[in-house]
């Protein structure tokens, strides 16, 4: 038998593995792994990588400018999510562990701090900052579990971490801007292509899935936390603003259109979706796979989408009937439509399908977009407030449809079937129909 938690039992026949020095870093695998204190006190970090990766684009916002700040929140994401998983593994209540915590946060708060002039000055301590969280942090892991089942894993990050920071140092002693970036943009593909690959490495292989034995229910809680962080800018960002301002009929309306957005997209993620995507993956017997394609990639689709928005959010309300700009468009209905796009993909990777409610708020989206020159900011920007509102009310109302049906339908002594999902497959559906997933039912 194998567990999808610890990973392959060893055989009856075979003696207990001796405990390694890992063994006392690593976290308890006896129940559900809790996100502890100093993981929050962690994340204050990222709070401030994402205010600066929002006024970068509000001050760059180009094409340019976009796809700068685009290439520095994969390099962010990234740095946070690597650690997230490794405090999946390591206790971040040991001394050792946090101590390493520590010193990424150190790193994590300079490379922050360098994210407005990493195209420019400051362009070599943002790499080197970078390099030291992704190095250092595997480095000590490495050494930790070189006896351990899970060192060869960590020996293969490594291999592709060094490969990239020689790319990521080498663009920022770069001059040239294009160059700098080609070497960035490079660097960052490699990384992101590995998991995809198991981290081929030459004499050690590669990875599979099924080797990354995380606790799912903590990497969804980590995950969600770190949207809450996106959403928590979003929301500062409308305070400052409406503070820096009169507050007249055209300011007070977009604080409103911007507030109503923030607790739309809040609606649409945590309402039902979030907590059983999150008992989706602690059950799944291959929590790696879900936490590869659902978590690690997917969810930076969200959070870019929230991000862009509140750039959108702070124009709106700093000039509210001012002049429709290109850019302006662009961060007002692609904001809200990459956050839509990203939930879509993250229902069909743990769920099994895409939802027409969500096709039909992009496709509207998109529409918005193609007018926006016959509108105004306010007004562009409240009828996307509706969009994403309209489709958070949807989501409650196939709840209830569900909950009827189920009042209706149910039969005694079933398993209880969670909102959305089918007994079959689990599969979501808009209002807790079946799912054509073109799977096979458990058990046939």
């Amino acid at each position: 038998m194998s567990d999808a938690r610890t990973g392959p039992a060893a055989p009856a026949a075979l003696p207990a593995r001796r405990p390694s020095r890992a063994d006392a870093l690593l976290r308890s695998r006896g129940g559900a792994a809790r996100v502890t204190f100093f993981e929050l006190f962690f994340d204050l970090v990222f709070v401030f990588a994402v205010t600066q990766l929002s006024h970068r684009l509000l001050e760059h916002l180009t094409a340019r400018g976009a796809a700068e700040t685009l290439l520095l929140l994969l390099a962010v994401w990234w740095a946070w999510m690597y650690t997230c998983w490794t405090t999946n593994w390591f206790d971040p209540d040991h001394p050792a562990v946090r101590l390493v915590l520590v010193g990424v946060m150190v790193a994590g708060l300079f490379m922050a701090a360098m994210l407005p002039g990493a195209f420019g000055s400051g362009g070599v301590w943002f790499a080197a900052a970078y390099v030291a969280i992704q190095v250092g942090r595997t480095v000590f892991v490495v050494a930790a579990t070189w006896a351990h089942e899970l060192g060869r894993n960590f020996q293969r990050v490594l291999f592709w971490q060094a490969v990239s920071a020689v790319l990521w140092i080498g663009g920022a002693l770069v001059d040239a801007a294009d160059v700098r970036a080609g070497l960035w943009v490079l660097a960052v593909v490699l990384e992101y292509l590995a998991p995809w690959h198991g981290y081929t490495t030459p004499l050690l292989g590669r990875s599979s899935t099924a080797d990354w034995t995380i606790d799912g229910g903590h990497m969804a809680e980590r995950c969600q936390l770190f949207v809450i962080i996106a959403l928590g800018e979003s929301v500062l960002v409308t305070g400052a603003t409406l503070g820096a301002h009169t507050p007249g009929a055209g300011v007070a309306a977009g604080f409103v259109s911007a507030f109503a957005g923030a607790v739309a997209l809040w609606w649409i993620y945590f309402d039902h979706t979030a907590e059983k995507a999150a008992e989706r993956i602690a059950g799944s017997p291959d929590p790696g796979r879900l936490g590869r394609s659902a978590y690690t990639f997917i969810h930076i689709v969200m959070v870019a989408g929230i991000i862009v928005g509140a750039v959108a959010d702070e124009m709106v309300m700093a000039h509210p009937g001012g002049h429709m700009t290109a850019g302006f468009a662009a961060v007002a209905a692609g904001g809200p439509a990459l956050f839509v796009f990203g939930h879509a993909l993250f229902k069909r990777a743990v769920f099994g399908e895409f939802t027409r409610a969500r096709l039909t708020a992009l496709v509207a989206l998109a529409g918005l977009a193609a007018i926006s020159p016959a509108l105004n900011p306010l007004t562009l920007h409240i009828c996307t407030t509706a969009v994403v509102a309209a489709l958070a009310l949807w989501d409650v109302r196939a709840y209830r449809l569900y909950r009827r049906d189920l009042g209706v339908l149910g039969v005694p002594g079933t398993r209880p079937v969670a909102f959305g999902e089918t007994a079959e497959t689990g599969a979501f559906t808009e209002a807790g129909e079946p799912a054509e997933t073109g799977e096979a039912p458990a058990g046939r």
